[in-house]
């Protein structure tokens, strides 16, 4: 499903700090934001998913298409492993976790309460929620945080394969990605550097 953004000012504790963000990222389509810390990656992602309100513009399909996995994985701490999963499932109504327990690597950790998890362990219970959620825009901060090379390796599988089922993907992060895509300048529309308008140029080849 394409994800489309309209003219989106962005901002932080009622402060501007993103202008005239506007892009399409179409079905099967995925867009990196690079930037640096505090440029706006992460509440751009928020605001795309209507966590924070944009004081202009607008934001197509609305958050009911959307799953998010921000710096914390949403986890709850007392239930195991498979009672997080199986909760979010209720949430989102997408039945069973039989599927994403095997793609991360979670059946051995299935009765682990997840307040014991190391930090890369929690990282794929987070990641897992995505597969249960069932949603074809995926909002991604930082997906590889704590990630060993080999779970780092099943993201990203689990990346192009819902992409090539159509999904699409919109990704801040300072680590490489195992996509061809060309990385988005998220300082293009810093309010601080006056560049505020949309080079389409810099769109296009985030997508080709």
């Amino acid at each position: 499903m394409a994800l489309r953004a309209e003219n989106l000012t962005v901002a932080r504790g009622g402060v501007a700090v993103l202008e005239g963000v506007s892009f399409e990222v179409p079905d099967g389509g995925a867009l990196v934001l690079r930037g640096p810390n505090g440029s706006g990656k992460t509440t751009l992602l928020r605001t795309l998913l209507g966590l924070l309100s944009a004081p202009e513009g607008r934001v197509t399909p609305g958050s009911d298409a959307m799953a998010h996995l921000g710096h914390r994985n949403g986890i709850k701490p007392t239930l195991t492993v498979a009672e997080n999963l199986a909760f979010w499932a209720r949430i989102f109504g997408s039945g069973r976790i039989d599927g994403a327990m095997e793609a991360l690597a979670l059946n051995p950790l299935q009765g682990r309460a997840a307040g014991t998890l190391s930090a890369g362990q929690s990282r794929r219970l987070g990641l897992a929620r995505l597969l249960v959620a069932a949603r074809p825009i995926w909002l991604l901060d930082e997906p590889t945080t704590a990630l060993d090379r080999a779970s780092t390796a099943a993201f990203e599988a689990l990346l192009a394969n819902h992409l090539k089922a159509g999904g699409t993907a919109v990704i801040a992060s300072h680590a490489p990605i195992g996509l061809d895509r060309s990385a988005f300048e998220i300082r293009d529309f810093d309010v601080a550097s006056h560049a505020a308008k949309a080079r389409p140029d810099t769109f296009q080849a985030a997508f080709e």
